[in-house]
């Protein structure tokens, strides 16, 4: 199934579209007992009651498919007299109003499913008149088949947090009492399931709200099928193996596996590019594991360890690529690049402006020098009462002589030269 066909089928779960024929229940105690069953019309239950139910029956088909929501195929062994789907097609054509045949499934369900405390299991059963649709999702008004189907819902039963409470009948405030309250559904699955927008008998959606840890026993010994990972239990799978065989005290570790997931990454996409949505999504198979490890120049003895490991733990079920990527921590390590970078930027410029700064410093230090030689040169000047300042060639010319007893410095000038006297031209 994919996302339209789940929305599509959610859409039915609003107050006001709800078409539930029948709904039953058996609440289970922590003994395994079953403490009481009920059975109803959903119709005739109260308006609040079917607004619960219908939040519940919504949370069965909810989360991401390949995560929280995992389809799954019946053995040919199950379809045949006894078998485990053979009892849930059982149940659909009775529409749920065989009281023996569902004592019988849940017992089935208390036998395999694996639960430490109080449950409720609730069976909803619905008919839905699939519309025709054109190619761009318009629909007409004429059926295309009955999809008549179930949802099972195992929800945990717990009490209610101690707390205090307006005691009405006492006129104060007190302890609150303590009641079993229903949450939300902790396995489920929805049989058949709706693929290409019909019946498929022989497989059927299951739900789990723990990715991390689903109940696994019950895919196998509740449904008869084989037990299939989640997205985050195949991600944690392949990156235990790759911290195994890597080393997981190695600090070059963690550095690996995200360069093997950025490849990942990389490869996804650009397969994206070239397939619809529709197709089959990007499998980490054999081909992709043994690229993408050269790529990231794993040495090949342990290359060959990791390829050998991933193929025995998922042997025939390579998981999709996307399922083993860790997006947050490829975010987080794209933020620590781009800090890295910036903060090389800012050493570079760092560097710059030191060099600038000292370029500035040793200008500074020449005009301080240069103005020094002009102050010295000022202060020497001032101690003479005559400073002549001529072109080189006529300094051989200049005599000392005596007239009329004064010593005098004699300069000869032709008529065309001329003299600046204290910055005054001046014609002789």
């Amino acid at each position: 199934m994919n996302k339209k066909e789940v929305f599509e089928l959610k859409r039915r779960f609003k107050k006001d579209d709800a078409a539930f024929t029948q709904l039953c229940g058996c609440y289970v105690d922590g003994s395994r007992n079953k403490v009481c069953k009920f059975s109803s019309k959903f119709l005739n239950l109260e308006e609040e009651e079917q607004y619960k139910y219908l939040e519940i029956a919504g949370k069965a088909l909810s989360g991401t498919l390949g995560n929280n929501l995992i389809e799954l195929s019946f053995p040919l062994e199950e379809e045949k007299a006894g078998g485990r789907q053979q009892i849930l097609m059982a149940l659909r054509e009775t529409k749920l109003c065989d009281e023996n045949l569902l004592d019988r499934y849940y017992d089935l369900i208390i036998d395999t499913y694996d639960h430490a405390g109080n449950y409720l299991i609730l069976l909803y059963h619905d008919v839905y008149d699939v519309m025709t649709k054109t190619s761009d999702n318009n629909k007409l008004d004429e059926s295309e088949e009955v999809f008549e189907y179930l949802i099972c819902a195992i929800c945990p039963v717990a009490l209610s947090k101690p707390g205090l409470g307006y005691r009405e009948e006492e006129h104060r405030i007190g302890p609150r009492i303590r009641d079993w309250v229903v949450g939300a559904p902790d396995t489920a699955f929805l049989f058949p399931a709706f693929n290409d927008r019909s019946t498929d008998i022989h497989s059927t959606l299951f739900y789990t709200k723990n990715t991390k840890e689903p109940h696994s026993e019950f895919m196998e010994n509740g449904l008869g099928c084989g037990v299939r990972r989640t997205a985050t239990e195949q991600k944690m799978a392949f990156h235990s193996i790759v911290r195994n065989v890597l080393g997981a005290e190695d600090d070059r570790t963690d550095e690996l596996l995200l360069d093997i997931q950025q490849n990942l990454s990389q490869m996804a996409e650009e397969y994206a590019e070239t397939h619809e949505a529709e197709e089959e999504p990007f499998l980490l198979d054999k081909d992709t594991m043994e690229k993408v490890l050269s790529d990231c120049h794993i040495p090949e003895e342990k290359a060959v360890r990791i390829e050998k490991t991933v193929d025995e733990v998922f042997g025939e079920q390579p998981p999709a690529a996307e399922h083993v990527i860790d997006g947050k921590a490829l975010l987080q390590n794209a933020v620590r690049v781009e800090k890295m970078e910036l903060e090389g930027q800012v050493g570079a410029l760092t560097l710059q402006l030191n060099d600038k700064e000292n370029e500035l410093k040793e200008r500074t230090t020449q005009l301080i020098e240069k103005q020094e030689e002009i102050d010295h040169y000022i202060a020497e000047t001032k101690t003479y009462d005559v400073v002549l300042r001529v072109k080189p060639e006529k300094a051989a010319q200049i005599k000392s002589q005596v007239i009329n007893g004064q010593k005098c410095l004699v300069i000869p000038m032709a008529e065309n030269e001329h003299a600046a006297i204290n910055g005054v031209n001046t014609t002789i």
